[in-house]
């Protein structure tokens, strides 16, 4: 058993595996070190090898900032969890102590701001670490979600015991509280997630640095800056406009951001990429053109802040990805609200410059700007989808080019592309609208859709070339491509019109002598070929065909489009189910399927009829992020199924651990989809259910009378559930009025081996208190404990 006194300035010595670090409250910046001693046995032998490897997650909701100083005098905890050692501490930033005297004298000085200095270089903390020192402008460029940094020069030094102070952010032309749009931060001891808030870490003289948070929904765009400084009082209040502005924008890098993309590779090619490719021609001869998006050139992201301003939505909706997509697919063609260019399908572009000759969004974007909102001349698919690459990739949002061969184009909502012939088999014109694209280029952006169902997040379709109007402007999206491919039209927005393009049949129908027409024929491969985006990392094209749509030809492909049928404006374009007496329902046992096991669910089909029923039903099991946002399918399999009159079968439905333990995400979530075809009576089965592998609790057993400034201790034991080592396992600590948070670094962690951690303390406040304890690691998260603790007074 290891046994360690910690000190302020404890150095590890060899051979200890054990370390314990201060934290404050939040674990953002440091705080005072708790007095504590912990005892740490680990039952059954792991891996001896130590890695203090830590947990990414924690490392990436830390504040950059706080990672590269120390300016308290605990152990900074935002340091690398892997560096056992811990840092030698720096000294706290000394508050001005004054004297009655000076006291008073400091009070009749009324507090000012002489100056703002936003730390705004292109080279600096804030730009680099908020992925934003690539854009031209030198203004504040900041992601929502994550610190920044500035300072403030005043006209005396800061004292915390007589002034107050606090930021005004205002965006749009009526800032409003209500709204989100004026934002009123506070000066706070400690940052939290998830709120505006501002803090003193240095200060020097009568120089101040403040770190400020940001919630990971905060509105977007354009913001005036000013800081009202008044005694504690909060009389002579003075305040300071900042010259400077600053642009907020979408944050891929921050987990809690909808728009958060985990893989560094795809933010560098869907947010920080600013040229690309974009493909042309036909499914057998396939053309790519290179375009400069240039989304950090000068001038564009004034051009895109301009888009937003021109368009009609309240700056309180900015907050939303969803609504600033669907405007900037309004906005970028100029069919009906002025916005960015004019489409042109004649051949005569005499006034103007051919769609053909554009190769970049920066001429386009900026010649808007410049003339105030005078739509340029002219534009075709490619060209609409390349300028709308630039301004969702510039505002933060992760797009792509995309392009679909062989496209339909659905003029009255049938999900069929219909061909009309009269009764001698001549083609009916005045009836054939619908048409199929040689090729049609849209785009794809990123976002999680908490306002569908889950497992709709991800990639979206969007659309700005200007074909049909969606609630009376002519746009499109965003689609969920998750909705598309499996039929699901019913979801907002414009699903119905997409799922034409890639998956609809082609139906020939022939006029009868009474004036009514009859199905003759139907192509069921007819369109949605080759579906193209540039490749991450290269210029090789990638096909994604299989997002949009199942393999051509398959039951589940079959099963999509009947789907979607139903739910367009001719739904008895195929048989209609005979009866619809069979049923498929997911069960799972208890609290459901544990981690570090194999998953087992139960598939229960019901037979509700007096005649035998046979299906085949068709199952894929994905990992989903705790948004709906699917990862990736970790499994497909089939299983025949054969149902006696009124009989009820159950299925058995395995998962085994070999083949999630390397998949899964943080909530350790799972969404299986079934769906299949009864072959008596046509009838379409579908299900899908969320489940998540359940993990350990940690078991904290209070040891002791519980007395204010007595010592007690706490015993928290954890088993791994997995056969697996965790690697780099680290505990933290805190109970409010027990002790401060700290972490303990515990290190590697067997398979099924148990770690029993004994937490001595000294609560401070009397009352019912709880001690609440969270392991981390990359292998495992989620795993947490809480013991009620009544604190007795002395």
């Amino acid at each position: 058993m290891l046994r360690l006194a910690e000190e302020p300035t404890q150095r590890k010595m060899p051979g200890e595996r054990l370390t314990v670090r201060g934290t404050s409250e939040i674990g953002r910046y440091p705080g005072a070190a708790p007095p504590t001693r912990v005892e740490l046995s680990i039952q059954k032998e792991g891996e001896k090898k130590q890695e203090e490897g830590g947990c990414r997650r924690w490392f990436r909701k830390m504040c950059p900032c706080c990672c590269k100083r120390q300016n308290s005098t605990s152990i900074d905890v935002t340091d690398k969890v892997e560096l056992v050692k811990p840092p030698t501490p720096g000294p706290e930033p000394v508050k001005p102590k004054a004297e009655n005297g000076e006291a008073k004298e400091m009070e009749e000085i009324k507090l000012s701001v002489r100056s703002v200095d936003l730390l705004s270089s292109k080279t600096g903390q804030n730009r680099q670490e908020h992925h934003t020192d690539l854009y031209h402008d030198d203004e504040l460029i900041i992601r929502r979600g994550q610190t920044f940094q500035m300072e403030l020069e005043l006209n005396r030094p800061f004292s915390a015991d007589t002034d107050k102070l606090h930021l005004d952010l205002r965006t749009g032309p009526l800032p409003m509280v209500s709204k989100g749009t004026h934002v009123i931060i506070p000066l706070v001891d400690h940052l939290e997630d998830e709120r505006w808030e501002a803090k003193i870490v240095e200060q020097n003289g009568n120089k101040i640095k403040l770190s400020v948070n940001s919630p990971a929904n905060a509105v977007i765009g354009l913001y005036g800056l000013s800081v009202t400084t008044c005694s504690i009082k909060g009389e002579g209040a003075t305040t300071h406009n900042s010259s400077k502005n600053i642009v907020m924008l979408f944050n891929p890098w921050c987990e809690e951001d909808t728009v958060f993309l985990d893989d560094e590779e795809e933010r560098k090619e869907y947010v920080l990429n600013d040229t690309g490719r974009i493909y042309y021609g036909t499914e057998k001869q396939i053309g790519a053109r290179t375009w400069n998006f240039g989304q950090f050139h000068e001038g564009i992201l004034d051009a895109c802040l301009f888009i937003l301003e021109k368009s009609d939505m309240p700056p309180s909706g900015r907050g939303d990805p969803v609504n600033v997509v669907r405007v900037i697919s309004a906005m970028i063609n100029a069919q009906d609200d002025f916005g960015v260019l004019v489409g042109n399908w004649s051949g005569n572009y005499s006034d103007g410059v051919s769609p053909a000759a554009w190769s970049s969004s920066v001429e386009i974007l900026r010649k808007y700007h410049s003339t105030d909102g005078v739509p340029v001349s002219y534009g075709q698919c490619w060209v609409f989808s390349g300028v709308t690459t630039t301004v969702l990739r510039c505002l933060g949002i992760p797009a792509r080019s995309v392009t679909n061969f062989q496209s339909a184009h659905d003029t009255d909502v049938s999900l069929t592309t219909d061909v009309y012939f009269d009764e001698n088999m001549e083609p009916l014109d005045y009836l054939n609208n619908d048409s199929v694209w040689n090729f049609h280029v849209w785009n794809d952006c990123w976002m999680a859709r908490p306002d569908l169902p889950p497992g709709n997040g991800g990639w979206q379709a969007v659309d700005s070339t200007p074909q049909e109007t969606s609630q009376g402007t002519f746009r499109c999206g965003p689609a969920s491509v998750n909705a598309i491919r499996s039929g699901q039209v019913y979801l907002k927005h414009d699903t119905p019109f997409v799922f034409a393009e890639v998956n609809s049949d082609k139906i020939y129908w022939q006029r009868n002598l009474d004036g009514t027409f009859s199905q003759i024929h139907s192509e069921k491969k007819a369109v949605g070929h080759y579906i193209s985006t540039k490749a991450v990392g290269s210029d090789e094209r990638a096909d994604i065909t299989h997002l949009y749509k199942h393999q051509e030809g398959s039951e589940e492909e079959r099963i999509a489009v009947e789907t979607a049928s139903r739910y367009g404006s001719k739904p008895d374009v195929y048989s209609t189910p005979v009866a619809e007496d069979v049923s498929v329902e997911v069960k799972m046992e208890g609290e459901g399927p544990r981690m570090g096991a194999d998953a087992k669910l139960s598939i229960l089909v019901k037979n509700l009829s007096s005649q035998p029923r046979r299906a085949t039903l068709h199952s894929q099991v994905a990992v989903m992020y705790y948004t709906g946002v699917l990862k990736g399918t970790i499994k497909k399999e089939q299983m025949p199924v054969e149902l006696s009159p009124n009989e009820e079968k159950t299925i058995e439905w395995i998962l085994p651990y070999q083949q999630y333990q390397n998949q899964l995400v943080d909530q350790a979530a799972l969404m299986l989809t079934l769906s299949g075809r009864v072959s008596e009576t046509q009838q379409v089965l579908a299900n899908q259910t969320t489940f998540r592998l359940r993990t350990p609790d940690l078991n904290i057993t209070p040891l002791g009378e519980a007395v204010v400034g007595k010592e007690m201790a706490a015993k928290i034991t954890f088993t791994n559930p997995l056969p697996r080592t965790l690697k780099g396992v680290v505990f933290r600590v805190e109970g409010l009025g027990l002790q401060k948070g700290h972490e303990v670094v515990v290190g590697d962690v067997g398979g099924h081996s148990t770690v029993t951690l004994t937490e001595h303390f000294i609560p401070s406040q009397p009352g019912p208190r709880k001690l609440v304890a969270s392991l981390d690691c990359k292998q495992l998260t989620q795993v947490h404990g809480v013991a009620n603790v009544v604190v007795l007074e002395k």
